[in-house]
């Protein structure tokens, strides 16, 4: 398994690992049609758009057949406001590679790249039902709001986590 920064080139792969994952992430939670309405097609389109951002930074781990099996990305958000500070966009992972050490590398590397860009305060949204936002919290991640979103006609509470302290995390992911 490799990490590394993705090209234009990921962008289908990164697409597949996008919606598969949402699929599996978000079923239960996310209302079913919806999730079967999200297409590879438009988010290969938005990885493009995405990848082509120069603000914007994208890694993909692969797996030894040279297949994408998961993501992260990070930069600042246009609504962030708060100096020296940047967003964890997201991280998913294929089901099948959950629970093996690769989110934690893909955290490892967005937060080197913080880092590098000086940012001294990071913030990440996660669903309250996401159990993803358990790995944000054993990293040191404190949640600081929770507002109401509406995805696929249903409410959900959507939390904003922030970690102040950037060594502290990077030390926990040596």
């Amino acid at each position: 398994m490799d990490i590394r920064h993705a090209t234009l080139t990921d962008a289908k792969g990164i697409a597949k690992v996008h919606v598969d994952s949402w699929k599996s992430t978000y079923r239960d939670i996310i209302p079913n049609d919806f999730l079967e309405k999200l297409s590879y097609d438009q988010r290969t389109d938005l990885w493009n758009q995405n990848i082509s951002k120069e603000e914007n930074y994208v890694f993909v781990a692969v797996n030894s057949d040279g297949e994408i099996i998961g993501f992260a990305d990070c930069g600042k958000r246009e609504s962030n406001n708060v100096d020296n500070s940047g967003d964890l966009t997201s991280i998913y992972l294929l089901e099948e590679y959950q629970e093996k050490g690769i989110g934690k590398q893909l955290l490892k590397q967005l937060f080197l790249k913080f880092e590098e860009l000086s940012f001294n305060r990071v913030f990440v949204e996660v669903l309250e039902d996401n159990k993803t936002r358990y790995f944000y919290e054993y990293y040191g991640a404190k949640l600081i709001k929770t507002d109401e979103i509406l995805i696929g006609g249903v409410h959900l509470n959507l939390l904003t986590y922030e970690w102040k302290n950037l060594n502290e995390v990077l030390a926990k992911l040596a």
